[in-house]
């Protein structure tokens, strides 16, 4: 093996095999719920999916798959396909794809599983709620909207009492969807693992603080997914442990996730799922490397407001103030703060037409960063999924000019 094979194997990581292994399981089981018996409940992203796990129901995430439809390349075409169907192309391409997907059983892995009911939960957009509607109709099961108010700043008690009141209203629904009783013990046991498994999450992120960074925002990207997925299980926790343990041997041999980590740069916004290889790439071919981004954050943002001993009650707030459901003004000191945590010489702003609430406010917090950080900030251009909207060659030149801009800044 030559010299620059064995340099990228040992950068390569363990626990992706097993990461593989785990999602392949999950989509067999859902797959096969109906010769099972288990109940298969689509459920938006920022959703409280513990009820769920406490019924034994399988949690499906178009919004998941979407990124699978992206990072296989048929986000186009099939974004095509439901304008074809008299949908707008300024949709957010998860729904588009999505929508076009149902129709046909597109899609990779033959598309989702039938669902036996939906979720939608509109703390992340109000896209959801329509698209949900339209997914709703089109399959004819029941659909509950848990929903929760905008939260400028803070979380008002009768804020906190609308929205515990429809925790309520949520296991009703799931008992006569489920034909069976809600088990509020084993509740406080999966409200347990939920919030361990996000602790988890959390300290892998924090590994990359570290100099040089063992992992980077596009090795988050991948390993996210069961945070997302499968919150609430002992899966997670498992995983998370061993994930954190290789990231520690990283930091222990000086194993960067990059050759020759010499700039530091903070994401926001979701990745590019089309050109995650080129983006990461390009990045390293500077010196770049992506330490932390605010997507994969969202995941365990929000537990400093959940009781440990009172998960269930606790969850209200939780799920009410995740990262898109805050104003502006929150979300820039979440930047600020991660800006100083990871010590990053650059910031990437994906200027996301599918996803308005992430993308709005944008320029007002690319001007608070260059005046109270003083340092440079990129805006790109795109959907997440639908690659027609992606110019390969205007962002390579844009990044090129921003890391001519680092470099000048850092001497």
């Amino acid at each position: 093996m030559s010299e620059a094979a064995q340099e990228k194997n040992k950068r390569k990581f363990r626990s992706a095999k097993r990461m593989r292994e785990i999602m392949t399981e999950y989509y067999i089981d859902a797959k096969s719920a109906g010769q099972t018996g288990k109940k298969v409940a689509w459920i938006t992203s920022g959703g409280p999916v513990e009820p769920l796990i406490v019924m034994d129901a399988i949690p499906v995430y178009p919004e998941n798959y979407g990124a699978m439809i992206g990072a296989s390349h048929m986000g186009g075409d099939l974004c095509e396909k439901a304008e074809a169907l008299g949908y707008s192309t300024d949709l957010c391409s998860y729904a588009r794809a999505d929508i076009a997907c149902a129709r046909e059983d597109g899609g990779p892995i033959g598309g989702l599983p039938r669902p036996d009911m939906l979720i939608c939960c509109n703390n992340i957009c109000g896209t959801v709620l329509k698209w949900y509607e339209v997914q709703a109709r089109y399959f004819g099961v029941p659909l509950f909207i848990f929903d929760t108010p905008f939260c400028h700043t803070e979380f008002p008690d009768v804020a906190r009492k609308y929205v515990r009141s429809q925790l309520d209203e949520y296991v009703s629904f799931l008992e006569q969807t489920c034909k069976k009783d809600f088990d509020m013990n084993r509740s406080m046991e999966v409200g347990r693992l939920s919030l361990e498994g996000q602790r988890l999450w959390q300290a892998v992120l924090d590994t990359a603080a570290r100099r040089p960074a063992p992992m980077t925002a596009f090795d988050a990207f991948f390993f996210l997914a069961l945070i997302v997925t499968l919150r609430g299980t002992q899966t997670v926790v498992d995983f998370y442990q061993e994930l954190l343990s290789e990231m520690k041997e990283r930091i222990e041999q000086g194993i960067g996730a990059i050759e020759n980590e010499r700039y530091r740069i903070l994401w926001d916004n979701l990745p590019i799922w089309y050109r995650l290889k080129w983006l990461s790439d390009t990045f390293a071919s500077h010196g770049a490397s992506l330490v932390a981004d605010t997507y994969t954050t969202a995941w365990c943002g929000s537990m400093k407001y959940i009781d440990e001993n009172n998960f269930f009650d606790s969850m209200a707030e939780a799920y009410t103030r995740i990262y898109l459901n805050i104003g502006i003004d929150e979300m820039e000191k979440s930047i600020l703060s991660m800006i100083d945590k990871y010590e990053v010489d650059g910031v990437v702003m994906h200027s996301n037409r599918s996803c308005k609430p992430y993308s709005f406010g944008q320029y007002d917090i690319q001007r608070a960063i260059q005046e109270r950080k003083g340092i440079p900030c990129m805006m790109l251009e795109s959907h997440m999924t639908d690659e027609r909207s992606f110019s390969q060659s205007q962002a390579q030149t844009r990044i090129d000019a921003f890391m001519e801009m680092i470099r000048q800044q850092k001497g």
